[in-house]
C-alpha cells in the first residue's frame, strides 16, 4: 500500500510544481487562440473549459489506462513508482506542449507541425507513422468495446456470441462516424461530459471495491530491482516491454493527436496546464486505481496471470470486486466509453490531418464524407481480419502498442525544436524524447515471435545488441535536433522564420527552405 500512495503523491505533487515549471517553459499569455481569430463552425469552436478538460480527458483516456495497466503490472510493484515518474515528467509534458504548439499554429496537428519544425523528409515519415497509428486505433478501440459488451457482465452468462460482437461493432461504427463527420459541438461537446462523469465513478467504483484489501498490495524495494526486470509471468524485460504495454498511463502519442482537437476549442491559453498537463496527471491516476485492481485480482486467481485476455481480466476484476449486478454492469459501460470515447476521435485527428496536409475545406460536408468514408473501410478491413485470424488481434494490438509510442516521439521531435529554437529549456522534452527513442527502437530491433511468443515481426536481434542499437539511435536523433533547433534560431534571429503562428506567408517559406 504505502508504494501505491508514494506513487499518488508524486502524481499530485507533480502538477502542483514540475507542471507549473513547464508552464512557465512555454510562456503562455493572452494572444487569441483558433478558437476566437478563426472560428469555422465544425473544429475551430469555443466550448466552455470546464467541457474542454472533460473532453481532454476522454480523448486520451482510452483502454490503455485501464486494460493496459492491468496487464502491465504482470511487471510488479516497481509499475506503481515508473508509471507516475514517467507520467509527470514525460507524458504530461508531452500532452501539455502538443496542445499548447498547436495552439500557437491555428490548431495545426503534428504532421503539419513537423512539417514547419522539421524537414520536409522526416515529415513525410511523420504523416505515414501517425496515419497508420491512427487508423490502428480505430481498430483496437473498436474491436476491444465490443468485446466487452460481448461478455457475461452485460449480455448474461451463457449469452456472448459472435452475432452479438459483430452488432456492437456495428454500432460503434455509427457513432464513430456520427463524430468523425458532424461539428464537435454538436456530438462529443454535449455528451463528453456525462461521459467524463461515468468514467470517474467506474474508476471511483474499483478503488471502493479494493479498498478493503488495499494493505495486500505488494510493496517496491530498491533491493527487488533486479527481479522486478524479470517477475512478468512470460519473463519478459521491463525494458522496452513495460513501456510499450502500459501506453497510456505513462506516456501515449496517440495524445498528441488528441490535444490539438481541444487546441482548436480552448478560449486562452493560461487554461492550458489544466487542459493539457492536469487531464493526463488525471489520467495517471485512473491508471493507478487499475493497475492496483489488476494486482488484487491476480492474487485472488493466479491462473490469470498467464494466457488470459485483457478483457476477461477486467471481467474478473469487476465481477469479483462488485458484485453487485448493476454497479459492474455500468463500471464495465464506463470502461467501454473510455475506448469508444478515444476511438472515434482517433478518426477525427486522422480526417483532419488529410485534410490539412491536402488543404481540403472541411467546412463542406460533401468533402468531409469524402475523407471520412475510405478511413472507415479501411478500419473496417483490419476489424474483419484481426477476427478471423486466430492471433490477428494480438499482432494488431501488438503494432498499435509500439506505433503509439512512435507517435510520441514524432511529437517530442517538434517539441525539442520548438523549444531549442526559441531559446527555451530544451532538456524537459529532450530527455523523454531520447527515452522513448530508445524503447521504440529496442522494441522493434529485439522483437520477435522467436524472442517473444505472441509477438510481431521486428528484427529479432540479440537483447544486448538491440539495446545498444537503440541507445545509439537515441544519442544520434538528440543530436539532430539539438542542430535543427538551432538553425531555426538563427533564422528567427535575422526574422525568417516564426515559431508562433502560421500564415500562409509562414507555410510557403516554410515549405521552401525545409
Amino acid at each position: 500500500m504505502i508504494t501505491f500512495l508514494i506513487g499518488i503523491a508524486i502524481l499530485i505533487g507533480g502538477y502542483f510544481t514540475y507542471g507549473k515549471f513547464v508552464e512557465r517553459v512555454f510562456r503562455p499569455d493572452d494572444r487569441q487562440t483558433p478558437a476566437t481569430k478563426h472560428p469555422d463552425g465544425v473544429d475551430r469552436i469555443v466550448l466552455p473549459h470546464w467541457k474542454n478538460m472533460l473532453v481532454q480527458l476522454l480523448n486520451i483516456a482510452g483502454i490503455g489506462p485501464v486494460i493496459g495497466v492491468i496487464l502491465g503490472i504482470k511487471f510488479g510493484a516497481i509499475v506503481f513508482i515508473l508509471l507516475p515518474i514517467g507520467n509527470v515528467f514525460g507524458g504530461a509534458v508531452h500532452d501539455y506542449f502538443s496542445g499548447m504548439i498547436s495552439m500557437r499554429n491555428d490548431g495545426m496537428n503534428v504532421p503539419s507541425l513537423a512539417r514547419k519544425f522539421l524537414r520536409k523528409g522526416p515529415s513525410k515519415l511523420v504523416m505515414i507513422l501517425i496515419s497508420v497509428a491512427l487508423i490502428f486505433v480505430g481498430a483496437v478501440f473498436t474491436n476491444t468495446p465490443a468485446g466487452l459488451i460481448n461478455t457475461p457482465i452485460i449480455v448474461g452468462e451463457g449469452n456472448p456470441s459472435q452475432t452479438i460482437f459483430w452488432i456492437a461493432v456495428a454500432i460503434i461504427f455509427a457513432y464513430y462516424f456520427a463524430s468523425t463527420f458532424f461539428p464537435i459541438d454538436k456530438i462529443i461537446g454535449r455528451i463528453y461530459p456525462i461521459f467524463g462523469g461515468l468514467l470517474i465513478l467506474a474508476s471511483i467504483g474499483i478503488l471502493i471495491g479494493i479498498a478493503p484489501e488495499i494493505n495486500t498490495l505488494e510493496e517496491f524495494n530498491l533491493s527487488d530491482l533486479a527481479s522486478n526486470f524479470h517477475k512478468h509471468p512470460a519473463h519478459q524485460p521491463i525494458i522496452p516491454m513495460l513501456f510499450v504495454t502500459i501506453a497510456c498511463g505513462i506516456i501515449s502519442g496517440f495524445h498528441s493527436t488528441q490535444s490539438p482537437i481541444v487546441a482548436r476549442t480552448e478560449k486562452s491559453e493560461r487554461t492550458g496546464r489544466q487542459t493539457f498537463y492536469g487531464m493526463m496527471i488525471i489520467e495517471g491516476l485512473i491508471g493507478m486505481i487499475w493497475a492496483a485492481g489488476g494486482m488484487f485480482i491476480y492474487n485472488k486467481m493466479p491462473e490469470l496471470l498467464t494466457g488470459a485476455s485483457g478483457v476477461r481480466i477486467l471481467s474478473e476484476l469487476v465481477s469479483t470486486v462488485i458484485p453487485v449486478a448493476p454497479i459492474s454492469i455500468l463500471v464495465v459501460v464506463g470502461v467501454i466509453i473510455l475506448a469508444i470515447t478515444s476511438g472515434d476521435t482517433s478518426l477525427r485527428s486522422l480526417r483532419l490531418i488529410i485534410a490539412e496536409l491536402c488543404n481540403i475545406d472541411q467546412t463542406s460536408m460533401k468533402k468531409r464524407l469524402f475523407l471520412t468514408v475510405p478511413l472507415f473501410a479501411i478500419c473496417a478491413i483490419l476489424i474483419f481480419w484481426s477476427n478471423l485470424n486466430k492471433d490477428g488481434f494480438n499482432i494488431l494490438w501488438n503494432y498499435f502498442s509500439w506505433s503509439n509510442q512512435v507517435m510520441a516521439v514524432c511529437s517530442l521531435c517538434v517539441t525539442v525544436v520548438y523549444l531549442r529554437a526559441k531559446k527555451r529549456n530544451f532538456w524537459i522534452a529532450l530527455i523523454p524524447c531520447m527515452f522513448m527513442t530508445f524503447i521504440v527502437c529496442a522494441y522493434i530491433f529485439w522483437v520477435s515471435p522467436e524472442n517473444l511468443k505472441g509477438a510481431p515481426v521486428g528484427f529479432g536481434l540479440p537483447y544486448s545488441l538491440a539495446l545498444g542499437l537503440a541507445v545509439l539511435a537515441s544519442l544520434i536523433l538528440g543530436f539532430l535536433l539539438c542542430l535543427r533547433g538551432k538553425f531555426l534560431e538563427k533564422r528567427i534571429d535575422k526574422k525568417e522564420f516564426e515559431p508562433d503562428c502560421w500564415t500562409p506567408k509562414q507555410k510557403n517559406t516554410s515549405e521552401t527552405l525545409l
